[in-house]
């Protein structure tokens, strides 16, 4: 009996070689230019590694206390002199929560043993804890406000951010990185109007303080606030080098065979 010459129709394309013959063929790998730095290799290193850093910063502040207790935000700190007291001195206020410490248990560069509430999504500090500080609790409620907004905002820069960071390893193509410029863009009006929020946050709380009369406390920036600075500035400056990749201009020229390339001018052009 002969045998059935149907099972040649289950070979499938990519297992015929050369000539016609049935050999085996190494599997299909991503081309060389859609590798990551595979093309403008000084742009794409430089614009991740600003993104990246921005990506770390905005999710440590994200993540502030009391999940992160010494990152925060901004801190009511007494200016009473004298001895230590086991009372309360010292408000801090993060995005998810705030802590309450006094001079005798000091928060440190790693730690705050004080009374803390949260973390809590969307929290309302106690009147116990606004009490024991000695802080009028009007004041509280207008930080926990801006708070409400800042703790929506915070994880969506630091999400832009990320994907930001993904898509500038891949600038091979033009309409691509075109796309990698809008998405940063947002990323950086984002980001700098969380800056705007804490700084807004900070200024109105010292001024409601100074309006009152016989209140012995101050309003701190805190490290969270300058954290946020930086990471505005590391994506401003990735915008900037992305702008530079897709209008080709600050001395970039496109490689041979994109839609751009004009081999008698840019022929011997550097490319970065």
């Amino acid at each position: 009996m002969a045998p059935d010459p149907t099972w040649l129709l289950a070979v499938l394309p990519s297992d015929v070689g050369e000539g016609g013959c049935l050999c085996s063929v190494p599997p299909r790998t991503m081309r060389e230019d859609r590798k990551p730095f595979a093309r403008y290799r000084i742009i794409s290193i430089l614009s991740s590694i600003l993104l990246f850093s921005a990506f770390i910063l905005l999710l440590l502040v994200g993540l502030s206390l009391t999940i992160i207790k010494p990152i925060y935000l901004l801190i009511f700190r007494s200016t009473v002199g004298g001895q230590p007291l086991s009372i309360a001195t010292e408000l801090r206020f993060g995005v998810w929560g705030v802590c309450a410490s006094s001079q005798l248990n000091q928060p440190t560069l790693i730690t705050n043993p004080g009374l803390c509430f949260g973390p809590r999504l969307g929290y309302d500090v106690p009147e116990y804890i606004s009490d024991a500080v000695g802080i009028d609790h009007q004041i509280v409620e207008t930080v926990e406000q801006a708070l409400l907004f800042v703790l929506v905002l915070h994880p969506i820069a630091a999400g832009l951010t990320l994907f930001s960071f993904i898509f500038s390893l891949f600038l091979y193509s033009h309409a691509f990185s075109i796309f990698t410029l809008i998405l940063t863009l947002v990323t950086a009006l984002v980001s700098s109007v969380v800056l705007g929020i804490d700084l807004a946050l900070v200024i109105v709380a010292k001024n409601q303080v100074e309006n009152l009369e016989a209140f012995s406390f101050e309003v701190v920036f805190g490290n969270g606030v300058w954290m946020i600075l930086a990471a505005v500035i590391f994506v401003w400056l990735a915008v900037m080098l992305l702008s530079a990749r897709a209008c080709y201009c600050l001395g970039v020229h496109p490689y041979p065979g994109e839609k751009h390339y004009n081999a008698e001018k840019h022929g011997h052009a550097n490319r970065y």
